[in-house]
Order: structure tokens, then sequence, then C-alpha cells
């Protein structure tokens, strides 16, 4: 989608073993009650890795921070993690509380998740210690603690203050998006704009705030997905990008957003929307070779990079779904669809575009050297319009986790019924199909209410842009306010997510 102007998991398919019950350490001590708490879980594993959980309770005076230490012994190594900020050093695990959960009284419990890797057994920690304090010992004791593997009624991933939940790991199965379980999902949401542009205009990272209360108030929606539009040179941090809004900053504040994201039981969706490459041709957004504007297909000099960088951050958590490339327009440039469809999936050199392609089967590649698993989406031609040889020259996945996405606005071509009966149904038949972008530009909600119907009757996924302070017909906007005020326009997507969902 064009933008306002400037004033304005790993998927672990068929490997997935969820454990049935949460193994805790339990100790048994006689006398004061502990001074602290911990209960920890795994909620689910795979091959080289698992989910955690941990759900801290203060016995003792409140506290203002609190900050929690444990000691993996099997090689067990936290990758990601949401409700705490979370670090290891050798086989020490730390857990530092966030802004909004610092506050721990007496008799109060917060919890947090992690994902981590391992290799082999995966033993459960034995001690526990809350601001250097051991916990689940009594207060007049030696610590002693044996660590038992009991079972619990099926656990509910721990989630975040609004109790979202964690997201899903999900993988391709047949035409649909799946859990660990094989549970059928869809993914509802919204886009959240600022990412592909505020950094490389030297403006900052995110447009508008990305704190806790913010992420809440779209999980409020009942939105259940977040996509987060990248730019490729503030990820890699290249020349012309201030340092302060580039490089391993802008990675981190993505990282953070993730973690945000998922904190509040939201599956994130990581997009590359802004490229590389001069050009100047049909439809052309600007004449700069930066990353400034949309360009019909992502370059090679830097996008499998960028995609190599991305999955090998996010390749350990299943619940990050990666979508190439925002919107492919390379039939602006090329003389015949053939051509187009063609430059699309092989990339190279192709007629009209004067920098070389990375083609969709290049970022794929990318992708999975790096052993990443995760659900990858490819948008089709005409702004991710048009899906009509999408099977026919869609790219070769290895893992199977390919799934097909789709962006559809009021004045695009392919935008009735029976477009989408003809096109969009046939690819929906055999692979998963998310419309990465739903919208209008008329400040109603008539269009994307039509959308959702046919969406919703074929059992599949859309998101809406954008949750973004715009003017609801330049971006068009979901929302007025940040705390979730929707547009005449948001209306319409909150309501019916709500509706979905609540």
């Amino acid at each position: 989608m064009r933008h306002p102007p400037r004033s304005v998991l790993l998927a672990v398919a068929g490997s997935v073993a969820l454990i049935a019950g949460a193994t805790w350490p339990v100790v048994t001590a006689q006398g004061a009650a502990p001074l602290c708490t911990v209960e920890y879980s795994v909620t689910g594993q795979w091959d080289a890795g698992f989910q955690g959980a941990v759900r801290i309770t203060n016995n003792s005076t409140a506290l203002s921070s609190w900050t929690l230490t444990f000691d993996f012994a099997s090689g067990q190594k936290v990758t990601q993690g949401w409700n705490a900020k979370w670090s290891q050093s050798g086989t020490t695990v730390t857990a530092v509380n966030e802004s909004y959960n610092g506050a721990l009284g007496t008799g109060a419990s917060v919890s947090a998740g992690f994902l981590a890797s391992r290799s082999g057994t995966n033993a459960v920690p034995t001690t526990f210690r809350l601001n250097g304090t051991t916990c689940n010992v009594d207060s007049g004791s030696t610590p002693t603690p044996t660590a038992t593997a009991t079972a619990t009624p099926t656990p509910t991933p721990t989630g975040p203050p609004d109790g979202g939940g964690a997201p899903p790991a999900l993988h391709v199965a047949g035409n649909r998006l799946v859990d660990a379980g094989g549970t059928a999902h869809r993914l509802l949401g919204v886009n959240r704009s600022g990412g592909e542009f505020m950094c490389v205009q030297g403006r900052g990272i995110w447009d508008g705030p990305v704190d806790d209360a913010a992420i809440g108030a779209i999980a409020d929606w009942k939105a259940d997905t977040v996509r987060i539009p990248l730019n490729e040179e503030c990820w890699l941090g290249l020349a012309g990008i201030k340092p302060e809004y580039g490089g391993a900053n802008y990675v981190n504040a993505v990282k953070d957003l993730v973690a945000r994201v998922e904190a509040h039981g939201m599956t994130p969706v990581v997009e590359l929307h802004w490229t590389y490459g001069q050009y100047t041709g049909n439809s052309a957004g600007c004449t700069d070779v930066h990353a400034t504007c949309q360009k019909p297909m992502p370059d090679q000099q830097y996008a499998p990079t960028f995609w190599s960088s991305v999955a090998g951050t996010f390749k350990n958590d299943p619940a990050v779904v990666f979508d190439l490339f925002n919107e492919p327009y390379p039939d602006r440039a090329t003389a015949t669809t053939t051509q187009a469809w063609q430059c699309w999936r092989d990339g190279g050199t192709c007629p009209g575009i004067g920098y070389e392609v990375a083609g969709m089967q290049d970022l794929v590649d990318a992708v999975r050297a790096t052993g990443a698993r995760n659900v990858i989406l490819a948008g089709g031609l005409a702004y991710s319009n048009d899906l009509s040889q999408w099977l026919t020259h869609r790219p070769t996945d290895p893992t199977g986790n390919l799934a097909a996405a789709y962006h559809v606005y009021n004045f695009n071509s392919c935008a009735s019924e029976s477009c989408w009966n003809s096109t969009l149904a046939p690819v929906a038949a055999q692979v998963p199909l998310v419309a990465g972008e739903i919208g209008e530009n008329t400040c109603s909600h008539g269009f994307v209410d039509q959308v959702m119907k046919w969406f919703d009757d074929h059992g599949l996924s859309y998101l809406g842009w954008t949750w973004n302070t715009w003017d609801c017909s330049s971006g068009p906007s979901l929302i007025s306010s940040y705390d979730g005020t929707p547009t005449a326009y948001g209306t319409g997507l909150r309501d019916h997510l709500r509706a979905l969902n609540g």
C-alpha cells in the first residue's frame, strides 16, 4: 500500500511434539512459607527447541522491580521471550521485569514466557532465585531442591496481562495453516506501518508508540496477528541510514516489537516492504536508488542478505511468519505477463527493471539456508492483487511451508467476488491464502465487509491496513488514536474481529 506524504514460528512441520502437561520443579520443605515460589513449565517442544513459561509469586514484602535467575543443565539456550527482558550467560538465565510489570506486591504473581533451543534432553531447572532469594523453599531452611516432573491438566501457554496466551507455532498442512496440534488457524488482524519508512527518512524507527499499551490496544480489538513492514537498508544498517535508526538499533527494536506482539498472544508477520534499486519505469514510486519507496521487485544486491539475517534472527521462534516482499509489480515494467511471472519467480535481469532482481525463489532459498522452517508468504503480481499464475510459478520450498499472499483494496482490478471465485479460490484450494492487506479509501467499511465475508466463507486469513493515525482516505487508517479508537473505516474491522474472536 502507498503511504501518506511525509508530513502526515519456526514452523516445525511434522516434527513438533507438544507436552501434554507441564514439568515443574517440586520442592518439599517444612516450616515457614517460601519467600517466593516459581512454577516452571514446558508448554511445547520440538526436535531442536522448546517453549517454556515461569509463574513467579512474591510471598514477602512488596517489590518495585524483580529479577529471576535460574540455570539450565542440558545445554538449553534462551532465544526469545516475552513479559520480561530475557538473557543468558553460560548456563545462567536471567529474566528482568518489563516496565509494565515490575511492581510485585505481597502475594502477587507475574508470568513470563520464552523460546529456547535444545539438543538431547531438556532437564528442568532445580533452583530459582528472585532478587537473590532462593524460591520454593521454606524461609528458615537450607534449600535442598529436587526436580520432579509432574503432569498437570493440558496447560494454556502463559500469556500477557490481557490474557492473550502464547501465539501458536504454525506450519502448512494441505491448504491450511495449522498449529502444532494440527488445529487450523487463521491470521486475522492488522498491519502496523512505520518501520518501513521512518528510519530511511531519518525520523525514527516507528511511526507512533509501540509500547505495551499500544500493542495491548490492538489485542483489545481481538486481533490475533500483526504484520510489521520493514526496510532492508535500515535492518542492514547501510550507509545513509542514521546509526541510531539502523543496524543493531533497528534490529533490536524489531525484536522488541515482535516479542511484545507475542506477549499479547498475537502472531507477528515480519515483511520486507521497501528495498534498494533504482527504478524509473512505469508506475515508479520514486527515482531514488535507496529504499525510499515501493520497488517492482526486491534487489539481488541486498534482499537475500536481509532475509538471511531476518531468518537467522527468528528461526528459533516458531510463532514468526515471514512475508517475502510487500507488493511486486514487475508486470508494470515487462512487456508480457509471462515475462513478469518469470521475473517474479526467478529474478535476474528482468525487462524494464534496471537492477538485478532477487526472485521469490532466491528469497525462499536464503531463508531456508539458515535452517529456518517458519511459514513463508509470497505475494503475486499487480501489487500482490494478481494470483492468476501463482500456482504455476510458485517457488520450491523444501519444508512445504509456503503460502500465497494477496492484497486487495476497493480500487484494485481483482476486487470483486467474481474475480475472487475465479482466481483466488483455485489457489486457496491448494495452499493457505493470506490477504496481508485489505482496505478501502472511502472512510467507510462497506468494501472490507464484503472482503471479510468472502474470506470467512472460505476459512481464509486477512489483515487490515493500517494501525496508524493517518487520514483514512490517504492511508487508509484504521484508528484515530493509538488507544484503539477506530475511524469510521476501522470500526468495520474492529467489530468484525470482536464478533469472531470475542
